[in-house]
């Protein structure tokens, strides 16, 4: 840091003193030309003592007229890099700030001039809740609409830089009420992206996957960024509460063509196929997220209790003694396994779910409740045998079938009388049915031979 005194030189003294005594007319073109001067010098030791000096001079004792002219060059001045070193040029507007601040209501222009220009620099530094404080600090009275709106995208992305995403989403959602008042495509862009990201941090995460998918087709964005933007699509999808919504979004990324190079491609084919994640898995994903999206999650008092009514019947030496997630991962992923099973089994007792979760008996049908009551899951409970029923088809397996499957299988529904055989019956023919699709596949490009039968 520059550690040069605030006090001026003696030859500045007495040149600000000839300038007061100036006629007003003749008072302009003196300070614009001393400011010039006083920028244009090789000993830089100088420069901001001098400048603090004339700033002050021109402030208290100069009219306001003469004022903004000679101000207005010094911004100016400071804004085209005629000042070149760093530090210098940010203590100099700094001070200048410090100067003019308590006077904005006289040049409001300027001081606003001089808090981009900080912003700048201190965004140069990456500091980038500094950088935004200086920002939130400009007089919004006298700019349009479409440069406020700018100004509130550029503090949202300065906030989240730092990963502060209350105060960020206070300004997004004044830069929302003015999303209409500009036609540029960078600004219209960027605001997207803030949508995107804000909804990341407020764990909205199925709606923050279909902003970033959305975003990652867009060819203005740079390839790079938006294979980022796919990746970031892909982990706030497995992220997302399981259910039908889920499926429709999974089916989307897992369909295009782009996710297959992703490191986390493969966590998203296992939860797009209803495939069980282990424990290995889970812990390569988790390496890879960010400190929101492994926010801890706190359990309910009714959750609590709720996981402990079945402890007694159900204690024994391997029985978790877990009462609920801890994380948004964990709740992620324990949802997903629980919807997964669904696909596997007919039912499933409140112990072997805990076992298959790692949770309480009692905590596993809490959370087959809630995603019950939510119409995310298809089922029923029988709490007097301690049993979740599964139900089969619905509006998940469609979602799944017509969005990343092989098509639409034309199916009739046969009344056998046997509801238990129901399910069973339905996934030979699922199955009968895509074996039959796949030979026809293979038969139409010449990759299976046909077999003479033999006596």
């Amino acid at each position: 840091m520059i550690t040069t005194s605030l006090i001026p030189s003696t030859i500045m003294d007495s040149r600000l003193t000839q300038f007061a005594a100036l006629s007003q007319k003749d008072k302009a073109p003196a300070y614009l030309s001393l400011v010039s001067e006083i920028i244009a010098r090789q000993d830089q030791s100088s420069i901001a003592p001098d400048l603090h000096a004339l700033v002050e001079t021109v402030v208290q004792d100069v009219g306001i007229v003469v004022g903004r002219q000679v101000l207005s060059e010094l911004v100016r001045n400071l804004g085209t890099g005629s000042i070149s070193d760093h530090n210098l040029r940010k203590r100099v507007v700094e001070e200048t700030l410090a100067t003019l601040q308590p006077r904005i209501v006289s040049y409001e222009e300027q001081v606003n001039s001089l808090r981009f220009q900080l912003a700048d620099l201190l965004e140069t530094e990456e500091e980038w809740s500094e950088a935004a404080r200086v920002l939130m600090g400009i007089s919004s009275r006298s700019l349009p609409d479409e440069e406020k709106f700018r100004v509130n995208i550029r503090i949202v992305r300065l906030l989240l830089e730092d990963e502060d995403s209350v105060q960020a989403e206070t300004y997004y959602n004044r830069a929302a009420s003015l999303s209409n008042s500009t036609s540029d495509r960078e600004t219209q862009l960027q605001f997207k992206l803030c949508q995107a990201r804000i909804s990341d941090y407020a764990r909205k995460f199925l709606e923050a996957a279909m902003r970033y998918h959305e975003l990652s087709w867009l060819a203005e964005i740079d390839e790079e960024e938006r294979k980022e933007m796919l990746s970031a699509a892909v982990t706030c999808a497995v992220l997302a509460p399981a259910g039908p919504n889920r499926s429709r979004v999974l089916a989307s990324l897992y369909r295009d063509e782009r996710s297959a190079d992703l490191p986390t491609y493969n966590i998203l084919s296992k939860m797009f196929l209803d495939h069980i994640l282990r424990p290995a898995e889970i812990r390569t994903f988790e390496a890879r997220l960010r400190p929101h999206q492994l926010a801890k999650i706190a359990i309910s008092s009714n959750d609590q209790l709720a996981s402990t009514i079945d402890d007694d019947d159900s204690a024994g030496p391997s029985t978790s003694t877990r009462r609920g997630p801890s994380t948004v991962l964990d709740r992620a992923v324990m949802e997903h396994n629980l919807l997964a099973s669904s696909k596997i089994y007919n039912n499933i007792t409140f112990r072997g779910l805990g076992a298959l979760l790692d949770l309480a008996p009692g905590a596993a049908e809490t959370m087959a409740r809630k995603m019950i009551e939510q119409g995310r899951l298809k089922g029923s409970i029988d709490q007097v045998d301690k049993l979740i029923w599964f139900d089969a088809g619905g509006e998940e397996d469609d979602a799944q079938g017509k969005a990343g499957g092989l098509g639409d299988v034309e199916q009739t529904n046969e009344d056998t009388g046997a509801p238990f055989t129901k399910r069973w019956d339905m996934q030979i023919r699922m199955t009968a049915a895509n074996v039959e699709t796949i030979v026809q596949h293979l038969a139409e490009k010449g990759l299976i031979q046909q077999v003479a039968a033999t006596a």
